[in-house]
C-alpha cells in the first residue's frame, strides 16, 4: 500500500516577470494577479509518500531559515516553519521521515532542511533519521555554481548535508534500490543541470513531482518557461518529452510552485496544447 499526501509549506512572492520568462505581462496575468510590486504568490509544496515501514518526502520548500532581511528579500511570507506544522497535523515530525528526495537544492526547494532562523545561532540540519537523495551532477553544480544562480544555493546546507552522512548522490538513472520498486526518476537540465524529478506508480497512472520543470499548473502550456531558467528551448523540449509520456499513461502532476493547484491529470487537444483535464486544490491520503 503507497499513500500520498501534498503538504504545504511556506508562501513566497516573486516578481512574476522573472517566473513566467518571455511571456509578456498582458498573457500571465490571466492566470495569476501580481500585487502593486508586481509580485505573484507562490507555494512550496512538498509531498509526502508513505510507504510499508518508511515515510518518504519529496522536497522541503523555502522553509524559514533566511534572516529577516532576506525573507523580506525573497519574499516570504510567514516566520514559523509551516511544513513542519503541517507534518504535525498528521501525527509526524522530522524525525518520523525516512528519506527526503530532493529534485535540486535551489533554496526555495531544499531549505526546509533546515530549522527555522534564531538569532546568534548557526544553520541546523533537520530530519535527523532522514537519507537525503539528489543527484551527483546537480550537487556538483549546487558545490561550484555559475554565477547566474550562485545566490539560489545554501553553502552551510551543502556543509550540514555533507557531513551528516546520509547524503546519497545518484548517478542518473532511473531507478535506485533506495527508492525500490514503484519509483521511476527523469532527469532534467532546463531549469538547473541535473534536476531529478521522482515519479511514483498508483493503480490509476503514475504521478510526477515535477519540481522547477513545469512548476505550476500555468506552466503545462508549452511555451511558458521562468527567467530563472538555464536552458529555455531546452525545458520546452524535455517538458513536451514528458508531457507526452504522462499523457500516454494517464498521469498526473504534483506542482511545487503553484499556490492553488496541487495536482492535475495531463491532457492534451486536437491543436496539440497542453492542458488538465482535472485538477486537485491538494491531496489527502490518495491510495494505490
Amino acid at each position: 500500500m503507497r499513500t500520498l499526501t501534498t503538504l504545504n509549506g511556506n508562501t513566497q512572492k516573486l516578481d512574476g516577470g522573472a517566473m513566467f520568462g518571455n511571456a509578456p505581462k498582458v498573457l500571465w496575468q490571466r492566470w495569476v494577479q501580481p500585487d502593486a510590486d508586481n509580485r505573484i504568490d507562490l507555494g512550496c509544496r512538498a509531498l509526502l509518500v508513505q510507504e510499508p515501514g518508511r515515510n518518504i518526502l519529496i522536497e522541503t520548500g523555502i522553509g524559514a531559515f533566511f534572516s529577516p532581511e532576506l525573507k523580506q528579500r525573497f519574499g516570504v511570507q510567514e516566520d514559523r516553519h509551516v511544513l513542519l506544522d503541517n507534518l504535525a497535523k498528521l501525527g509526524l515530525s522530522d524525525a518520523d521521515i525516512d528519506m527526503v528526495v530532493l529534485t535540486h537544492l535551489h533554496f526555495d526547494h531544499a531549505g526546509g532542511l533546515l530549522a527555522a532562523w534564531e538569532a546568534d545561532q548557526p544553520p541546523r540540519l533537520l530530519f535527523p533519521k532522514a537519507q537525503f537523495i539528489t543527484g551527483k551532477r546537480h550537487w556538483q553544480r549546487a558545490s561550484r555554481p555559475h554565477p547566474r544562480d550562485r545566490a539560489s544555493f545554501i553553502p552551510e546546507l551543502l556543509e550540514l548535508l555533507q557531513a551528516s552522512g546520509r547524503l546519497h548522490l545518484l548517478d542518473e538513472c532511473t531507478s535506485t534500490p533506495l527508492l525500490g520498486a514503484g519509483w521511476h526518476l527523469h532527469w532534467s537540465d532546463g531549469h538547473s543541470p541535473g534536476q531529478m524529478l521522482p515519479e511514483v506508480s498508483m493503480a490509476d497512472g503514475p504521478v510526477l513531482f515535477a519540481g522547477d520543470l513545469i512548476p505550476g499548473a500555468p506552466w503545462v502550456h508549452l511555451p511558458i518557461t521562468m527567467g530563472y531558467d538555464r536552458f529555455p528551448e531546452g525545458l520546452i523540449e524535455e517538458k513536451e518529452c514528458l508531457l507526452d509520456s504522462l499523457l500516454a499513461r494517464n498521469g498526473r502532476i504534483v506542482f511545487t510552485h503553484d499556490p492553488q493547484v496541487a495536482m492535475g491529470r495531463v491532457a492534451r487537444d486536437e491543436n496539440g496544447r497542453y492542458s488538465l483535464s482535472e485538477s486537485w486544490l491538494a491531496v489527502k491520503g490518495l491510495q494505490q
